[in-house]
C-alpha cells in the first residue's frame, strides 16, 4: 500500500466512522427533548424512563463523536498538510466556531445531565434544547468547511498564490446551503429510522413494550417526516452540483456523452471501456429537467473532461444508485406510515408495520454513508476543487501505512465499546429504567 492511498483510505475510515457518531449525537438531543417535553406536560412515568434512557445515549455518543471529531481534526495536519498550509487561514472561520458550539454542547449537556431536580423543570428541559441546537450548529459549520472544498470562494488564485481572503466568503459558499440542508435531513432520517427500528424490535419481542411503544411513535415520526422532505433537499443538492460540478454529475449519472434532453439512468452497470451503461432503465430527458428544469437542455458528459480531471465513474455511480434507492424504500415506509396515523389506525404498530421499521433500521446509515462517497469521491482527483489535487496536498513522511492501521483499530474498537454500551442500554430497560409503568405489557 502506497503512502497515497494509505492516506486516503485512513481519512475515508475516519470520516465513515465519526459521520455516524456524529449524526446520532445532532440527532438524539431532539428525540430525548421531545420525551421530556410529554413527561412535563403528560405526567406519565414511562416518558421520563424514555428521557433518562436517551440522555445517556446522547452522552455516549457525545463522548465518541468528540474522541472521533478530534482524531479528524489531527488527521488533517498529519496526512494533508498542503491543504492546511494554504485552506487553513481561508476556510477556518467554521471550524472556530464549529470549536464553540462544541464547547456549549457539553456545558448545557453537563447541565442537563447533573439537572434532574436541581433546576426549575423547564430550566433544565431548556438546558436540553440548547445540546440539539448547539449539535445541529456544529454539524452546520463542519459542512460548511467541506462545502469549501467543493466550492472554494473567499480568496484569488493568482500564480499559485492564494490572495485576497475573505472567510466570510468562504464560509457561506455556494455550496454550503445545500450541504448543510441535506445532511442535517440525513442525519434525521438516518438516527430516526434507526432507534425506531431497535425499538420496534423490542416491541416484536415482548420486551418492556410500553417503553418501547413510546419511544418507537418519537422516533418514526422524526424519521419519516424527515424522509419525506429529503427529497427536496435532494433536488436541491443535485441541481447545485449541475451547476458547480458537472463532471460529479456525470459520475454520478454515469453519463458519458453529453447531450441535450439526457435521459436518467436508474441501475445498470457502467462499462468504462466502452462508456456504455449495461442493463440499466433509462426515464427521457428526465436528467436535463432534474439538473436544470428544462426537459431539453443540455447536459455535460464525462467526454468534457480530461481523463485526469473525470471521478471514479463506477464507484460514484454504485455510491449514487444505492443512496437514492435507500432513500425512497424509506420515503415509501414513511408514506406507509403516515396512511397508517391517519386512516388505518390499526396499522401503525401492527407486526408487519414494526417488521418494515426493523428491517429499515440500517437503511438511513447506509444512504448516509453512501451519499458521502458521493460527495467525496465525486470530487476527485482534487482536493480544493479545481484549484488542488489531493495528490498535491498529500504528507511526504513515510510509513502512512502504519498510522492507517493504527487509527483502524482505534476506531474498531470504539465501535465495540459503543455497540456493548448502547446493548446494555436497551436489552436492561427493566432494571435500569424501572418505573411502575414500564413493567406493564400493554
Amino acid at each position: 500500500m502506497d503512502d497515497f492511498l494509505a492516506a486516503r483510505l485512513q481519512m475515508a475510515f475516519s470520516l465513515g466512522f465519526h459521520i455516524v457518531f456524529s449524526c446520532i449525537g445532532m440527532v438524539m438531543p431532539f428525540f430525548m427533548c421531545t420525551a421530556h417535553y410529554l413527561w412535563l406536560k403528560r405526567k406519565k412515568a414511562v416518558y421520563l424512563d424514555v428521557t433518562k434512557a436517551w440522555s445517556k445515549g446522547v452522552a455516549i455518543f457525545f463522548a465518541t463523536g468528540a474522541v472521533s471529531g478530534t482524531v479528524l481534526s489531527f488527521e488533517l495536519g498529519l496526512l494533508w498538510p498542503k491543504f492546511m498550509e494554504h485552506a487553513g487561514p481561508i476556510f477556518g472561520m467554521p471550524f472556530s466556531l464549529e470549536g464553540t458550539a462544541f464547547f456549549i454542547e457539553a456545558i448545557a449537556l453537563g447541565f442537563y445531565l447533573y439537572g434532574w431536580n436541581r433546576f426549575h423543570p423547564w430550566f433544565h428541559w431548556f438546558t436540553g434544547v440548547i445540546v440539539g441546537i448547539s449539535g445541529l450548529l456544529s454539524g452546520i459549520l463542519v459542512v460548511a468547511a467541506n462545502a469549501w472544498m467543493n466550492s472554494p470562494a473567499g480568496f484569488d488564485f493568482v500564480k499559485g498564490q492564494y490572495l485576497n481572503i475573505d472567510p466570510m466568503k468562504a464560509m457561506f459558499n455556494e455550496a454550503w446551503f445545500s450541504q448543510a440542508l441535506h445532511m442535517c435531513v440525513a442525519a434525521f432520517v438516518s438516527t430516526g429510522f434507526a432507534v425506531a427500528g431497535v425499538h420496534a424490535l423490542m416491541i416484536l419481542k415482548g420486551k418492556n413494550v410500553n417503553f418501547h411503544r413510546k419511544a418507537f411513535q418519537i422516533a418514526a415520526i422524526f424519521g419519516t417526516v424527515a424522509a419525506c422532505l429529503q427529497p427536496i433537499s435532494g433536488d436541491i443538492s443535485a441541481k447545485d452540483v449541475a451547476k458547480r460540478q458537472p463532471a460529479k454529475l456525470a459520475a454520478m449519472e454515469a453519463h458519458f456523452h453529453t447531450e441535450k434532453g439526457a435521459g436518467l439512468i436508474i441501475g445498470g452497470i457502467p462499462d468504462t471501456a466502452t462508456k456504455t451503461v449495461k442493463y440499466a432503465l433509462k426515464i427521457p430527458k428526465a436528467l436535463s429537467f432534474m439538473a436544470t428544469g428544462d426537459f431539453n437542455a443540455e447536459v455535460k458528459g464525462l467526454d468534457q473532461f480530461a481523463k485526469k480531471d473525470q471521478p471514479p465513474v463506477v464507484v460514484v455511480h454504485y455510491a449514487f444508485q444505492i443512496m437514492v434507492g435507500l432513500g425512497m424504500a424509506m420515503l415509501g415506509l414513511a408514506v406507509i406510515y403516515f396512511i397508517a396515523l391517519i386512516k388505518k389506525k390499526n396499522w401503525a404498530e401492527s407486526k408487519w408495520m414494526l417488521k418494515l421499521f426493523v428491517i429499515a433500521t440500517p437503511m438511513g446509515f447506509l444512504a448516509l454513508e453512501a451519499g458521502w462517497t458521493v460527495t467525496e469521491v465525486g470530487r476527485q482527483p482534487w482536493i480544493i476543487y479545481g484549484v488542488m489535487r489531493t495528490a498535491d496536498a498529500v504528507t511526504p513522511m513515510p510509513g502512512i501505512a502504519y498510522s492507517f492501521y493504527l487509527f483502524t483499530a482505534v476506531y474498531i474498537s470504539l465501535a465495540v465499546i459503543v455497540s456493548l454500551l448502547l446493548f446494555r442500554q436497551i436489552t436492561m430497560v427493566d432494571k435500569l429504567y424501572d418505573s411502575s409503568t414500564d413493567k406493564k405489557i400493554q
